[in-house]
């Protein structure tokens, strides 16, 4: 029920619930997708939330380049998305 909330307000451009959804993903509350938390910490830190940098860092060590690459794709999508919901 966490993950649905944090979700909803994280899509909604607020970095600290971004950055709390990128936790559940790293380690707690929903399965592990290293992927989903790096972009999460990275959607976070890109709208201020500087605690989501060492998250990143963290999530890091434990993926390859090209995980990394695709996670960064999907922090990309992710972002624009906030952002064009923003726009509306």
């Amino acid at each position: 029920e966490a993950v649905k909330w944090f979700r909803r307000s994280a899509e909604q451009g607020h970095a600290r619930a971004q950055n709390c959804l990128g936790r559940m993903y790293l380690r707690e509350g929903v399965f592990q997708d290293n992927k989903e938390a790096y972009a999460w910490f990275s959607t976070a830190k890109a709208n201020g939330y500087r605690e989501a940098e060492s998250f990143l860092g963290i999530v890091m060590k434990k993926m390859t380049k090209e995980q990394i690459a695709e996670a960064q794709f999907l922090s990309t999508e992710i972002y624009n998305r906030i952002e064009a919901n923003r726009k509306d």
